[in-house]
């Protein structure tokens, strides 16, 4: 068991929690019996480290089983080495060690996608994280992050996203001409989310929701720049229709994401 959470080897599983070890190892954290339970079961292969406390383990003894099944070792550590492993406060007795995994833009478009998500510039971690989720959910084929994102391997991008970001394809680093000229060339309809746009409602009785789309999600604080605006085919606005000021960035993309499946669907 470890015991000293100053050895060096927890010290380097915790450096994790910065973006600078993350992009000099190529690695990242997992935590919590969620997140790591579907690592085990959709991508068992990246994980590299898997440390429990032994109260954990018996909580969820369907990890271990997991973990039998695909040959990887189970290290038990104290509470306290947990806690200075993990990034949030109150670590749920699990941490890993993952290889990161993005997916190359031209892997996304030869697949045939017929819903995507494209998130321009979107800075928060746990907006991220909970549109990953949403995709996954609608059953989009893909996320591609344009412009200067957050890190996808960020902490709290991989809490967020539930374990969501094992089960479906996300690039990373691409520009958002480029991703879009490709969308077009794969036969997909081009939608931005855009506060001067027309009406979701509109758009979908005119039926436009039940082509292959590709939606484009934009910076909360800015939205989309006019010119980024100009990319897509079309700009759609989620109407409010109570009195609140606004709509948060990730229950907005869900809701479109949604009207998309519900629209390929039916």
């Amino acid at each position: 068991m470890l015991e000293n959470p100053r050895s060096p080897r927890v010290r380097a599983v915790a450096k994790l929690a910065k973006k600078a070890a993350r992009q000099e190892s190529g690695r990242f954290l997992l935590e919590g019996p969620q997140s790591v339970g579907e690592a085990l079961t959709f991508r068992p292969e990246l994980l590299e480290e898997l440390f429990a406390t032994p109260t954990a383990l018996e909580r969820h003894p369907e990890v271990a089983e997991r973990a039998r099944e695909h040959d990887i070792e189970v290290e038990f550590v104290t509470e306290q080495v947990l806690e200075s492993m993990a990034d949030t406060v109150t670590p749920q007795g699990f941490v890993a060690v993952c290889r990161q995994f993005p997916t190359a833009v031209k892997d996304v478009f030869a697949a045939g996608p017929k819903l995507i998500a494209i998130l321009e510039e979107v800075r928060d971690p746990g907006n991220l994280g909970t549109i990953v989720r949403a995709a996954d959910a609608a059953g989009a084929d893909a996320v591609i992050l344009t412009g200067r994102a957050v890190d996808l391997y960020n902490p709290k991008v991989v809490r967020s996203s539930t374990g969501s970001i094992f089960h479906l394809p996300v690039a990373v680093g691409a520009e958002l001409e480029d991703v879009v000229t490709r969308a077009r060339a794969g036969g997909l309809t081009v939608l931005a989310a855009d506060v001067k746009g027309d009406d979701l409602l509109a758009v979908r009785t005119e039926g436009l929701l039940a082509q292959p789309t590709a939606w484009i999600f934009g910076n909360e604080a800015r939205g989309l720049d006019d010119d980024k605006l100009a990319l897509s085919d079309r700009a759609v606005v989620v109407p409010i229709y109570g009195n609140a000021e606004s709509m948060n960035l990730a229950t907005a993309a869900s809701v479109c994401l949604y009207e998309s499946a519900f629209a390929h669907r039916s």
